[in-house]
């Protein structure tokens, strides 16, 4: 029997819990009540702020409370072109403006979103990432909605499903190299404790089902299958396929 792999350690948590003390704050759509799901509310954004270890912006946005006297302030993802003192509305009457947020069964074939809810009333959850946007492609009779997702998948979701108008705003940031690895650290520093990260073929075989070897070779398939278990299951796990995708049909971008 060999050693704790690390795979193995980063379910444990530990040292590798996220570094989430610095950060502004959970970024969330409001909670859906009778104002978003019969009309619109007016929301005024205050700040754009940056939070450590997310590459998008996050934009403090400040509603009149619908229930009692007084004023809420929720966090959301920021889009390209939102600016302070912007007015934002929210609800199923919002228009078809950057930053509103209304459901995607009342917008457009072909319109971009972001912060997209995959259920209804989850508060966000598709196309969060700087630079990131979902497309809607068509509705559905039976209540749905057909969307494609920054990885190209397409999914169906409740056309009640809520969405910010616009491209998540700090696209692009992968573009610009990162030229060195202090760069790197310190990326990584403000995210977890997973950098830098040593290949398997580096290490000794006690320590990795890779390691070892007179020369740096996995020497098996490095395919493993779903069920193996801690400790040998690391490679491609349950893979349906591996290399380059050759063939089929070309990913038709209407």
């Amino acid at each position: 029997m060999g050693r704790v792999v690390r795979g193995q350690r980063k379910g444990a948590g530990g040292i590798f819990k996220s570094h989430s003390h610095k950060r502004k704050g959970a970024a969330k759509l409001r909670v859906l009540d009778y104002a978003e799901r019969n009309g619109y509310l007016k929301g005024t954004v205050r700040e754009i702020i940056h939070d450590p270890g997310r590459g998008a912006p996050l934009a403090k946005v400040e509603f009149r409370d619908p229930y009692k006297f007084g004023k809420r302030e929720e966090l959301f993802i920021a889009p390209e072109g939102m600016y302070t003192g912007q007015f934002l509305y929210c609800g199923k009457k919002a228009a078809l403006t950057v930053g509103n947020i209304m459901p995607v069964g009342r917008m457009p074939e072909g319109a971009i979103a972001c912060n997209l809810e995959a259920k209804v009333g989850d508060r966000g959850k598709l196309g969060r990432a700087s630079g990131d946007y979902v497309t809607v492609i068509n509705h559905l009779e039976t209540g749905k909605t057909r969307v494609r997702l920054p990885s190209g998948t397409r999914k169906l979701v409740p056309s009640a499903c809520r969405a910010m108008v616009g491209i998540v705003a700090g696209g692009g940031r992968t573009d610009k190299p990162m030229l060195k690895a202090g760069t790197a650290y310190h990326k990584y520093k403000a995210k977890r404790n997973c950098w830098p990260r040593v290949r398997g073929v580096a290490m000794n075989p006690v320590e990795h089902p890779h390691g070892g070897g007179n020369h740096q070779h996995v020497g098996h398939p490095t395919t493993v299958r779903r069920d193996a278990p801690p400790g040998q299951k690391v490679g491609l796990i349950g893979a349906r396929a591996t290399g380059r995708r050759r063939g089929g049909k070309k990913d038709d971008r209407e």
